[in-house]
């Protein structure tokens, strides 16, 4: 039997997203472990504020996803602590103002010989948390993609863990 590969995706909106309107980014950020190899690959990356936190979240999603089959990772359990995010990929009808996220997220789906995305407590994603808090509060573009957490993205990704 196959094991399964998890990664953990996690987009933190600025923090009281819904009224701090005026902050033009958000932080997204992606852990990737595996536990046969103990290979690990983060990704922490800055982006446009959408138009809500859960947009943001289906973004995250979308670019883990990416990462992962760029990174020839087939088989994928990926996990967030956002329960609207895995409300709406199981069932997209009933989101039509995502659409177009909805259809890039269901593509690349199909491209992974087994997906599933499952909701954890927030206790649990706590890595890709911090990846996403720090690209969000760089006043540069960020976007990273390694197996080391950024040094030039200081203090919190030194305390990963990794």
């Amino acid at each position: 039997m196959d094991v399964m590969e998890s990664a953990v995706t996690e987009a933190r909106a600025w923090a009281a997203a819904q009224t701090k309107v005026t902050e033009p980014r958000a932080g997204i950020g992606w852990y990737y472990f595996d536990p046969e190899s103990g290979s690990i690959l983060v990704g922490s990356s800055n982006i446009r504020r959408g138009l809500s936190p859960l947009q943001t979240e289906l973004e995250a999603l979308v670019w883990a996803m990416q990462s992962m089959l760029a990174h020839n990772k087939q088989r994928m359990n990926f996990q967030t602590d956002c329960a609207q995010l895995v409300k709406m990929v199981s069932k997209p009808a009933e989101c039509p103002a995502f659409e177009i996220l909805l259809e890039e997220m269901d593509k690349c789906r199909r491209m992974f010989q087994a997906f599933s995305l499952t909701h954890i407590p927030t206790s649990q994603n706590t890595k890709a948390d911090k990846l996403a808090r720090s690209a969000r509060d760089q006043p540069h573009n960020v976007y990273y993609i390694n197996s080391i957490p950024p040094a030039s993205l200081p203090c919190r990704y030194r305390n990963l863990g990794c």
